[in-house]
């Protein structure tokens, strides 16, 4: 659940709540929407905030903590790094791809509800990828297109040929 999603879906079905308000006096709804529409589609992901780990050792332990899945440092693959946030935050992130199987899985997963983390892994099959990654009634972060985009280009061909 992301509150600024959320809070761009009352806007827009609520505009009058932001209409002659000042910030700090929000009037209630009578009519508030569900939460569910702050939630998105995202990557697993994690905050770079241990020096003494790489980015590699990072990301193999947000992949257990989040998805379940214990992945060798060496299974990764390192795509590219690229900007986020631009006006806000200009993070830089770092895109890896690893290969998974039920074997590695040694968790349930979720993230970690104490921190604010409420997480789902979601499987999409590879027929039905593309379609997913340009739904627009299913609100993702561009970088989940992005990975489905490459991922159609580089890795769905070799597997399409087995």
């Amino acid at each position: 659940f992301f509150s600024a999603v959320y809070m761009c879906e009352v806007e827009r079905h609520h505009p009058q709540v932001f209409q002659h308000q000042a910030k700090e006096s929000f009037s209630r709804l009578d009519d508030p929407l569900p939460a569910v529409v702050g939630v998105t589609y995202e990557l697993c992901a994690g905050i770079v905030d241990k020096p003494d780990l790489s980015l590699e050792e990072i990301a193999c332990e947000e992949v257990l903590e989040e998805c379940g899945y214990r992945v060798p440092v060496t299974d990764l693959r390192r795509i590219t790094s690229y900007r986020s946030g631009v006006g806000v935050t200009g993070s830089r992130q770092t895109l890896f791809y690893a290969e998974v199987t039920d074997q590695m899985r040694t968790g349930k997963g979720g993230g970690q509800p104490e921190e604010g983390e409420l997480i789902e892994v979601v499987e999409i099959p590879l027929e039905d990828s593309m379609k997913f990654a340009y739904d627009e009634t299913l609100p993702k972060t561009m970088g989940v297109i992005f990975s489905f985009m490459w991922f159609q280009n580089n890795i769905a061909p070799k597997l399409l040929k087995k």
